[in-house]
């Protein structure tokens, strides 16, 4: 229940698990932002009229600086937090809707001011580096998926 004076808004965002093989190993592209710098998924607010999958289209080329195409969803995340907006505390309800995307072309040096750093890291460094345990379980989710896929194409 919220507090007593504090607005509550939800939000709908959506991003996305962006990978590639190099070198026979399967990479992820994460983003830094924040102060201190924390790794994550890229992903960023569904903008009126837009849809969940094109958002998350839009926000890896931005945040992440790569092109992808969309394969799959995977899960919605949902949590809350509270930020100040014009001085005043709200309360947000989020909404993430994440999905597993391939690497089509670009480089993620070429991301937007909102993100320190997009680098590519191998899976299981990718885990390690997420700052937040419920995108490290979307990237467990996407790695299943990957592997399923990997599977039946060798079948």
């Amino acid at each position: 229940m919220p507090a007593k004076g504090v607005r509550t808004e939800t939000q709908t965002s959506a991003g996305g698990v962006a990978f590639r093989v190099h070198d026979s190993a399967t990479q992820i592209a994460l983003i830094s932002v924040g102060d201190p710098p924390r790794w994550q998924l890229p992903k960023g607010i569904v903008d009126s009229g837009e849809t969940a999958e094109s958002a998350a289209v839009r926000e890896v080329r931005e945040e992440a600086g790569i092109d992808v195409a969309l394969i799959a969803p995977i899960d919605r995340v949902e949590y809350w937090y509270q930020a100040s907006t014009a001085g005043e505390r709200v309360r947000y309800h989020k909404f993430v809707n994440f999905f597993l995307m391939r690497y089509l072309s670009g480089d993620v040096t070429d991301h937007d001011y909102e993100v320190c750093e997009a680098r590519w890291y191998p899976l299981e460094e990718a885990l390690a580096a997420l700052a937040f345990k419920s995108e490290r379980q979307i990237l467990e989710k996407a790695a299943r998926m990957l592997q399923l896929t990997a599977s039946s194409s060798q079948q």
